[in-house]
């Protein structure tokens, strides 16, 4: 975090403060035009297994809680047509969309190819 009265150690030896180039926000909930897009049509199951492992928080067509934006049915299938709309920006099946404070750059056009 780069927080300086916060000292950590891994293999024994201190570590410098880390200081990202680019901070990049995951689009959540709202319909944000993303600044770069991530294929994860090889892992979109897994997330949605690691989601389901939260199951008291989402959908459950028994519960007898009060409903909220994410214990919806239609959460489901929010998450699903999100991740298809990103996916369709950058040619792919599933993709997960990140905004970012500031432009981001590549020292070598090609490596974009």
């Amino acid at each position: 975090s780069g927080l300086v009265k916060v000292e950590t150690v891994f293999d024994g030896e201190k570590q410098d403060a880390f200081r990202p180039k680019t901070v990049y926000h995951y689009i959540q909930d709202r319909s944000l035009t993303p600044d770069i897009v991530i294929d994860v049509t090889e892992e979109y199951e897994t997330k949605i297994e690691a989601i389901k492992a939260f199951s008291s928080q989402f959908y459950d067509p028994n519960s007898d809680e009060p409903e909220t934006p994410i214990s919806s049915l239609e959460f489901w299938h929010y998450i699903e047509a999100r991740a298809r709309s990103h996916g369709r920006l950058i040619n792919a099946k599933y993709g997960e969309g990140f905004t970012a404070e500031r432009s981001i750059g590549v020292q070598d056009i090609t490596s974009l190819f």
